[in-house]
């Protein structure tokens, strides 16, 4: 297993959230994917998100689902079974990449995903430079436990540019929400233009009131395909807008924003390395002092060079200069695949929600609480 030097294995136990389950009497094998985590400190409760689907194919994914994890005397209690989102849909549509995030002023939280028509593939919409998915978003005001009813803003947001766009998603895993107040939801486009094949860019949708009305910022440079953002600010308290983003190249696409994501520019820094043909990964900001706003940088995703396997924690303590990544911490040492990671109330801890295993990373969603002064 070729890892990336100087990774560091502690043991870090791992507690299953939603778990594969072969349904032999039906011929389907029920699987859990694409983890997406969220941490609400005023009532100290997790919420874990996932895609539940048919069998392991993207073209199998059925519904969105929720389960909610208490934080009491430095456990967590989750809930003994899972809750279906069934306003997170809509008809003969399956429901993908859920991606949570809480605006604090109005106290509302957002669930984004997209949906797509039953049986149609992400590479028949890339092949037939067609979009059929849809941006969609449900609310809930009291932590998960109701939701609104589902709204669609694929034609108020994307209307005629969807016309150059083969398919679309956002995220997965988390959106985040600046200092400002800017909601931002990470996504990215097959984009293509007369003459041309489709190739994937990131890009951000916003909102400046509360969610009330969403745009699109510009796509990022270069290949750059599912991501994650997070704000990252100086000594001084200036604020740019990070993106992290998958690509096949062999080392990740990261791209830095001074104009919260209307437009980006793409670093040539080639230190974070991908694994195989690429994986999701995962990107968190966080104020290492609670005297300063000043933030450093962690980033989870597989360590391995060559397969989904050996999740790890990087930490980046100056993150405006994008070579500044440590070596990995190692939260699981077996097959890994998508991951999400949160910061929890006390500032100490953070959590990690991700795909994991002993054969096959598609086993199990697992949760992993660690603390700061464990990965630095």
């Amino acid at each position: 297993m070729e890892k990336q030097l100087g990774s560091k294995a502690r043991h870090f136990p791992v507690t299953t959230v939603f778990k594969q389950d072969p349904q032999k009497s039906e011929g389907t094998q029920v699987t859990y994917r694409i983890p997406a985590l969220i941490y609400n400190g005023e009532n100290k409760t997790f919420l874990a998100f996932a895609e539940k689907r048919k069998t392991t194919d993207d073209t199998d994914a059925d519904v969105l689902v929720m389960r909610r994890g208490i934080w009491r005397d430095g456990v967590v209690e989750w809930d003994m079974t899972h809750e279906c989102l069934s306003s997170a849909s809509l008809p003969n549509h399956r429901s993908m990449n859920p991606c949570p995030v809480y605006e604090r002023e109005s106290k509302t939280l957002f669930l984004f995903f997209i949906t797509v028509p039953v049986g149609v593939s992400e590479h028949k919409q890339i092949k037939e430079n067609k979009n059929q998915a849809r941006l969609c978003y449900i609310t809930s005001k009291d932590t998960g436990k109701t939701w609104s009813a589902v709204t669609d803003l694929t034609a108020d947001v994307i209307g005629e540019q969807e016309k150059n766009w083969a398919t679309f998603a956002v995220g997965p895993g988390h959106g985040i929400q600046m200092k400002s107040g800017r909601l931002i939801i990470p996504a990215y486009t097959y984009y293509f233009t007369s003459g041309t094949s489709p190739t994937s860019h990131a890009f951000a949708f916003y909102s400046d009131d509360k969610g009330s009305t969403w745009h699109i910022g510009k796509c990022v440079d270069g290949e750059s395909n599912e991501c994650q953002m997070a704000e990252i600010i100086d000594d001084d308290g200036n604020s740019k807008l990070y993106c992290n983003a998958r690509n096949r190249s062999g080392y990740r696409n990261e791209a830095l924003s001074e104009s919260k994501g209307k437009d980006f520019k793409s670093s040539s820094v080639r230190k974070l390395t991908d694994t195989g043909n690429g994986c999701q990964g995962s990107v968190l900001s966080f104020a290492p002092d609670h005297t300063s706003e000043k933030t450093w940088l962690l980033y989870c995703h597989p360590a391995d060079k060559r397969k989904r396997m050996s999740l790890g924690v990087y930490l980046n303590k100056c993150p405006s200069d994008l070579s500044g990544w440590g070596s990995p911490v190692i939260l699981h040492e077996g097959p890994s695949g998508y991951s999400d990671l949160t910061q929890c109330g006390d500032g100490k801890h953070f959590a990690c929600l991700m795909e994991c295993g002993e054969k096959s990373e598609l086993e199990r969603i697992g949760f992993v609480l660690f603390e700061h002064k464990e990965v630095i």
